[in-house]
């Protein structure tokens, strides 16, 4: 069964939004979606990564929390910052960190990560994966900012995917 489907829920989504597309649950379209259902996840195997390790599922689930509630603060103090541009405009820098994180599922999670909070943006990884290129919207001070990003973001991902 797993060498027909290899990802089951791939191949069911593929239907659903098959179906969806054409509006009709006609015996054709049926047919002709469950083909592309099968086909494409069979065709696109070797594309797909290998599954990252994960451990320490309670880390996991901590940083899940942390992250959302930094998009919660980082959205008001965006708009903070926005609605007071005129009387003292942000100060948007590029900062780089280093990274000792080297796993690439964990790069691609604090990829993610950095997407998501508000203020923040994924400017560039160096070649040898040492440093990261960040933008922020508004740093007063880079240390500071060097420091909150590896504690809240970087060493628990090390600690769940290393």
């Amino acid at each position: 069964m797993k060498r027909l489907l290899p990802s089951p829920w791939l191949s069911l989504g593929l239907l659903g939004g098959w179906l969806l597309l054409t509006r009709t649950f006609s015996l054709g379209q049926l047919l002709l979606g469950v083909l592309v259902a099968v086909v494409m996840p069979l065709l696109m195997a070797p594309l797909r990564p290998r599954p990252g390790p994960l451990r320490h599922w309670g880390v996991l689930a901590r940083l899940i929390l942390r992250v959302g509630g930094h998009v919660v603060r980082s959205a008001l103090i965006v708009a903070a910052g926005v609605l007071r541009a005129k009387k003292r405009p942000p100060h948007g820098s590029f900062v780089t960190v280093p990274l000792d994180l080297r796993d690439e599922h964990g790069l691609a999670a604090l990829a993610m990560i950095t997407a998501v909070i508000p203020g923040t943006v994924w400017s560039e990884l160096a070649p040898d994966r040492s440093a990261l290129l960040i933008h922020v919207f508004d740093l007063d001070d880079e240390a500071a900012f060097i420091h909150h990003f590896k504690a809240d973001y970087e060493w628990p991902l090390k600690e769940i995917f290393e």
